[in-house]
């Protein structure tokens, strides 16, 4: 019997390109689900108005080849991992792939400053207080 993939995460803030319209954030949320349920990467996609910050779960494989693709995904610029390691279990284990905004752009831009294990913590403080689509 084969092994499952150990779960990797990523956690990283970008920015939306100056040239893109503000609409292809709800095609990205829109497209990213079935993408990665075939994949069974699950996490959260949030958008402030400017930034992103998105986690992603799964085998470790596919994650980072999911994030080579957002690198050079053209409506993303200044894409900075703030946390990627081991998982020992999922943390999105409901859904392949939620979806909310911020009004406040400050939260991201603190975020953004940080790394390893303070980011992860931060990330997940902010998702309790958040109202998330499915």
């Amino acid at each position: 019997m084969q092994k499952p993939p150990h779960l990797y995460e990523v956690l990283y803030v970008s920015t939306l390109a100056p040239d893109a319209d503000i609409r292809v954030v709800g095609d990205i949320a829109r497209q990213s689900r079935p993408a990665n349920s075939a994949l069974k990467i699950t996490g959260l996609l949030i958008f402030d108005g400017s930034r992103f910050c998105q986690q992603i779960e799964g085998a470790q494989k596919e994650v980072l080849a999911l994030l080579d693709r957002i690198r050079q995904d053209s409506r993303h610029i200044n894409v900075n991992v703030v946390h990627h390691g081991p998982l020992a279990e999922r943390r999105f284990q409901r859904f392949s792939m939620g979806y909310t905004t911020l009004d406040d752009e400050d939260v991201l831009e603190r975020l953004n400053k940080l790394q390893g294990q303070t980011a992860i913590v931060t990330f997940q403080s902010l998702i309790s207080s958040l109202t998330m689509d499915f």
